[in-house]
C-alpha cells in the first residue's frame, strides 16, 4: 500500500481505545483487495479485552461529553466535515483498495459520508422539547431529551465511510459516546475516519474502534455489558434478528437497518430515457452491492420491449474491472458472493428466465461478475426473493396496478423502492401503496442525510439521517413541576 493510502492510519495498531491506538489482542488479520486478491494491509484483530477497554473509555468520556455544550459538539462535527472534504481523494483511494468499487462511486461515497457530519452539526444546536400546563391544572410539564449513553455501532463493508458517519455523527451530536466495530473486510476507511475525528477535536474516549474477526463475540460482549445502552446495526436480516434477541435480554435501545429487496417499477407512461438512467444508477452503483439497490424490475407489458432494448444496450457498454483501470463496475466483495450469485442466476435460467444482455468481464483474478439483464422471469421465480447484492437485473412484466401492488408487496422486505411514471400523482399513489420505507419517484437514488433512511417489515427498525436519526440516540424525559394556583 502506498503512502498516499496509508497517510491517515497505522493498521497494525488499529484498535482505538481512549484516544490511544494499539495492537489487537488477537494479533492481526489480512485485508484483501477484491479486484486482484492481494493483501493490502494487516489490521489489528481486537479481542474481548479490547472490547471491554473500549467501553471503559466510552463510559469515562460520556460523563463529560454529554455535558459539552451543543454548540461545541457542533463545531467539532463541522471540522470533521471540512477535513473529510479536504481528503476526498485519499479516502476514496482507501475505499477502492479494500472494497473494490469504482473510483467515481468511492468519491461519491466520501462526499455523501461527510454530509452526515455537516447535517448533524446543524441538528446538534436545534433543541427539541416542550413546555406547558397539564389539562387538570396545578402542574407544569417540561419535556426534554437526553443522550441514551454508550452506543455500540456495527457497520457493513459495502459503504465503509458512509455507514460509519451515518451512525457516529448523530450519536456525537446527541451527546453519546461510541464503540465502533467496522466490517472485517473494510476496516481501513473506518480507521481513517476515526483519525479525522481526533484531528477535528473529538475528545479521547468519545469514539473508540475495535476491528475484529470475532464480530459475534465482540458485539455480543458489548450487548451483555450493562454500560452499553444502544445498539445500531447495519447488515443482514439474519444477523439483525440475532442481535435483537440479545438486545432484548437487557432491553437495549436498538436501531436496525437490515436487508432489502427493492422493486423498480416502470409504468406504461414512463419516460423511458429517465427510467433507464435511473435503473443504471439504482442497479449498478457500487456493483449492485447496496441494500437500496434495485433488486427486481417490474416493467409494464406495453413498454417492456423498448425498455429492455435501451437498458440492455447501456448494460452492455458497462466496463468491468479494477477501479485503477477506470472501470465503471468493480468486483464483488468475495469469491463466495460470486458463487452465490452465479447459482441464483443459473437457477433462474432453469426456471425459464433468459439472459438478454451482459457486459464483458475481464480475464483477471478478482471477484468479477458480469452485469446481467434477465428477461422472461416468472413472477414467482425464486430469484425475486433473494437480495442479490450484485449486478443482476431480473425483469418481470405486469399489466394492472392491482397486479403490480400484489407483486411488489409480496416480499418480507421493505427498505427502498422506485417508480417511474410521467403522471406524478399516479407515481405518488403507487409509491404510497408500496410496503417500503423509502420511495424514489422518477429517480434512482433515495439516500439523503436530511431524509429519514430506513425500512419496514424485516428491513429494520428505526431511522438514520434527518431529525429522526438524532432522536435514535436520545431518551425522552419529562418533569412534572408543582404549580399551585
Amino acid at each position: 500500500m502506498s503512502d498516499l493510502d496509508l497517510h491517515l492510519i497505522d493498521p497494525g495498531s488499529g484498535v482505538l481505545v481512549g484516544g490511544q491506538w494499539r495492537k489487537g489482542g488477537n494479533g492481526t488479520f489480512d485485508v484483501v483487495d477484491p479486484a486482484d486478491l492481494t493483501v493490502v494491509a494487516q489490521v489489528s484483530d481486537g479481542d474481548l479485552a479490547d472490547a471491554t477497554a473500549a467501553v471503559d473509555a466510552a463510559e469515562a468520556a460520556f460523563a463529560t461529553w454529554r455535558r459539552t455544550a451543543p454548540r461545541e459538539r457542533s463545531v467539532v462535527l463541522h471540522r470533521a466535515f471540512e477535513l473529510m472534504h479536504g481528503d476526498v481523494d485519499r479516502l476514496a483511494a482507501l475505499i477502492v483498495l479494500e472494497n473494490g468499487k469504482s473510483l467515481a462511486d468511492a468519491r461519491g461515497e466520501v462526499v455523501y459520508a461527510a454530509e452526515f457530519f455537516r447535517w448533524f452539526a446543524e441538528e446538534a444546536v436545534r433543541p427539541h422539547g416542550d413546555y406547558g400546563s397539564s389539562p387538570a391544572g396545578g402542574t407544569r410539564t417540561i419535556v426534554t431529551h437526553r443522550p441514551v449513553g454508550v452506543a455500540a455501532l456495527v457497520t457493513p463493508w459495502n459503504f465503509p465511510a458512509a455507514m460509519a458517519t451515518r451512525k457516529i455523527a448523530p450519536a456525537l451530536a446527541a451527546g453519546c459516546t461510541v464503540v465502533l466495530k467496522p466490517a472485517a473486510e473494510t476496516p481501513l476507511t473506518a480507521l481513517a475516519v476515526a483519525r479525522l475525528l481526533a484531528e477535528a477535536g473529538v475528545p479521547d474516549g468519545v469514539v473508540n474502534v475495535v476491528p475484529t474477526t470475532d464480530a459475534a463475540g465482540v458485539v455480543g460482549h458489548w450487548l451483555g455489558d450493562p454500560r452499553v445502552r444502544k445498539i445500531s446495526f447495519t447488515g443482514s436480516t439474519r444477523v439483525g434478528s440475532i442481535l435483537l434477541g440479545q438486545a432484548a435480554e437487557r432491553v437495549v435501545n436498538a436501531s436496525m437497518e437490515l436487508g432489502g429487496n427493492a422493486p423498480f417499477v416502470v409504468a406504461d407512461d414512463a419516460d423511458l430515457d429517465a427510467a433507464v438512467a435511473g435503473a443504471m444508477v439504482a442497479k449498478f452503483r457500487g456493483g449492485g452491492q447496496a441494500c437500496t439497490a434495485a433488486n427486481r424490475f417490474y416493467v409494464h407489458a406495453d413498454v417492456v420491449d423498448a425498455f429492455v432494448e435501451r437498458f440492455g444496450a447501456e448494460v452492455e457498454q458497462l466496463t468491468v474491472g479494477p477501479a485503477r483501470s477506470g472501470a465503471a463496475v468493480g468486483p464483488l466483495i468475495s469469491a463466495a458472493a460470486v458463487e452465490t450469485l452465479a447459482d441464483v442466476v443459473g437457477d433462474a435460467v432453469v426456471a425459464g428466465a433468459r439472459i438478454s444482455h451482459q457486459a464483458p468481464v475481464p480475464d483477471a483474478p478478482g471477484h468479477f461478475f458480469a452485469p446481467t439483464v434477465l428477461v422472461d422471469v416468472p413472477a414467482d421465480a425464486a430469484i425475486l426473493d433473494h437480495e442479490l447484492f450484485g449486478p443482476v437485473a431480473p425483469i418481470v412484466t405486469w399489466r394492472t396496478d392491482e397486479e403490480l401492488l400484489a407483486l411488489v408487496n409480496a416480499s418480507e422486505m421493505g427498505l427502498a423502492s422506485y417508480v417511474f411514471s410521467r403522471d406524478l400523482q399516479r407515481a405518488i399513489r403507487l409509491g404510497e401503496a408500496f410496503d417500503a420505507g423509502m420511495v424514489g419517484v422518477n429517480r434512482g437514488l433515495v439516500s439523503d442525510p436530511s431524509a429519514p433512511f430506513g425500512g419496514v417489515k424485516q428491513s429494520g427498525l428505526g431511522r438514520e439521517g434527518a431529525r429522526e436519526g438524532l432522536a435514535e440516540y436520545t431518551e425522552t424525559q419529562y418533569l412534572s413541576v408543582d404549580w399551585p394556583g
